[in-house]
């Protein structure tokens, strides 16, 4: 297997439709059919391809500040891991997590944060849940608009330290749209 990591702005359009068709077959009925991204495009993905050179798995990277608590925050959020139906549960995640790991050493970064509603393969690569309440800016995913401002609690979200500050409960504020 190898890893490629790409910008964003980088991606062209033999790449665009493999991406496509990897995030529509992984989350199906819920993923946009026109575009390679839920609400907001990632800053750089990482991509694992097999042997054959066939996408088998996806994980985009948000840096962005966070508020916690009335302290800002370096996050680095993964958006849309995904591995193809055919080559799961064959480390691929798992993979994936570990480049971002390494990617993460080093830099000006303090958590790796995630929203999931399976939670075992973050659990097992060292994510911890939290429930805080969060503050975000609400996008139809359809019209692409914004609808307002979220504030609720969410039992998703999960956070991994790579610096050296401790996560708290408490309120964020993503300062910007919900992964």
């Amino acid at each position: 297997m190898k890893i490629e990591k790409i910008s964003e702005y980088d991606i062209n359009v033999k790449l665009e439709a493999k991406i496509q068709a990897l995030l529509t077959n992984s989350f199906r009925e819920i993923y946009p059919s026109n575009r390679i991204y839920f609400k907001q495009l990632p800053h750089l993905r990482f991509l694992a391809f097999n042997q054959e050179n066939q996408l088998v798995g996806h994980v985009g990277l948000d840096y962005r500040v966070m508020n916690l608590n009335g302290e800002p925050l370096k996050i680095l959020g993964i958006i849309d891991l995904c591995v193809s139906q055919n080559t799961r549960s064959k480390g691929i995640g798992t993979t994936l997590l570990l480049e971002v790991d390494e990617f993460a050493k080093g830099r000006n970064i303090d958590f790796i944060l995630l929203f999931a509603d399976n939670k075992t393969l973050y659990l097992r690569n060292g994510y911890k849940t939290c429930e805080n309440k969060c503050k975000w800016l609400k996008i139809d995913n359809e019209s692409q608009i914004t609808n307002g401002i979220g504030y609720e609690s969410m039992n998703e979200l999960m956070v991994k330290e790579v610096g050296k500050r401790e996560w708290t409960e408490g309120d964020l504020d993503l300062l910007g749209y919900l992964y």
